[in-house]
């Protein structure tokens, strides 16, 4: 019996990873999910719907064979445990690699009741490192569970259940939608290519494909998010109606964070870092950005300023990689200013930003500053 285990049911674990596993043909799917109503609803239904937002549609899709247990239910933990035993696959997706701590310890559990069976454990929290974060709060060596990173350039979110958008189960107010795109790339590790959830794609070097996703799409998406809500947009559909601020993007993408990328890893002669493909990758992302079936909230993309624009996230680490690579990030600049002020409320911004940098100031941080002045 083939077994997967997803950690977490937000849209990212039932858009990607219990879609692939259903897709894949597992015999058993298993979801550890806190939110006791949530879990309780799948379990009725035993199965989850999403909601697909195409280019000119939005259609759903269910998946069967799905079962639930809260890992804070003593009873219910021991049934995770099991799983976990006999899991072929398995899949975080939580809000940060800081709740790796609650579920390490039943993992840990799991895995030495089967210490030498083969698992490909897939990490897709927002952090470079999440599989090596996994690996360590689990703290025991296992010889054949593999941890691997992944770069997940697919945008998803939680909206309310309406009648052409059912929620996630029977009885459940929200509904998950997330967008068609489904390359998701992952590391590599023997045996990879026997995996059994769909729609993953293996890079033997997966880092570069890091900083694209963060310093390229993620980067522009919080950019062109920060230009609407000046705006006073709510949504990223509202912005394509202004094609001065979709150029601004463009540039940015193309002409600061690509340049930059293709420049850095141009001895990897893959596609994406050329001209060429990269070009590609911003036309296609400026697309599904805008998507008006995505519907995809300036709020939840503008959020946690701290973060953001802390010196190795998606506003700074940007404007650094230009830089570094002999560029002048101007129009990210932009954006990056904006969201320094609101970040600062009033006060001073400078003092702000030195707050959250590493210091000692230093020249890096005098070329930065010089942009948002």
């Amino acid at each position: 019996m083939s077994t997967f285990l997803g950690i977490g049911l937000g849209p990212i674990q039932t858009g990607i990873f219990l879609a692939g596993a259903a897709k894949g043909g597992f015999d058993r799917i298993v979801i550890a999910e806190v939110n006791e109503a949530l879990k309780n609803a799948v379990n009725a239904s035993g199965s989850v719907t999403i909601n697909i937002a195409a280019a000119d549609h939005v259609y759903s899709e269910t998946y069967h064979n799905v079962e639930a247990y809260n890992p804070n239910d003593p009873a219910e933990v021991e049934k995770l445990i099991a799983a976990a035993a006999e899991a072929d696959e398995l899949a975080t997706a939580l809000p940060s690699v800081k709740f790796f701590a609650y579920c390490a310890p039943w993992l840990k559990a799991g895995f030495a009741l089967q210490p030498e069976r083969r698992r490909f454990f897939y990490t897709a929290e927002n952090n470079n490192h999440a599989a090596e974060e996994l690996e360590k709060a689990i703290g025991v060596s296992f010889p054949n569970t593999y941890y691997l990173n992944t770069v997940i350039g697919k945008m998803s979110g939680v909206v309310p259940a309406s009648a052409d958008r059912p929620g996630l189960a029977a009885g459940v107010e929200n509904a998950h939608l997330v967008e068609e795109f489904n390359t998701i790339y992952i590391s590599s590790c023997p045996g990879i290519e026997e995996r059994k959830v769909q729609n993953l794609h293996v890079k033997s070097d997966l880092y570069p494909f890091e900083e694209a996703k963060l310093y390229g799409h993620n980067a522009t998406h919080f950019l062109l998010a920060t230009l609407g809500k000046e705006k006073g947009f709510k949504t990223m559909d509202e912005i394509s109606a202004t094609p001065e601020l979709i150029e601004i993007a463009r540039k940015a993408f193309f002409e600061e964070s690509g340049s930059a990328l293709i420049k850095k890893y141009a001895s990897l002669n893959d596609e994406l870092f050329t001209s060429e493909g990269f070009k590609a990758y911003v036309d296609g992302l400026l697309v599904r950005m805008t998507n008006p079936f995505l519907k995809d909230a300036i709020d939840r993309i503008t959020r946690d300023l701290e973060r953001k624009l802390s010196w190795d996230d998606r506003v700074i680490g940007t404007m650094r990689l230009v830089l570094a690579q002999g560029g002048s990030p101007v129009n990210f600049a932009k954006g990056a200013k904006m969201a320094a002020a609101e970040f600062a409320e009033g006060g001073d911004v400078k003092a702000k930003l030195a707050a959250l940098w590493p210091q000692p100031w230093g020249a890096e941080h005098d070329a930065l500053w010089e942009l948002l002045k």
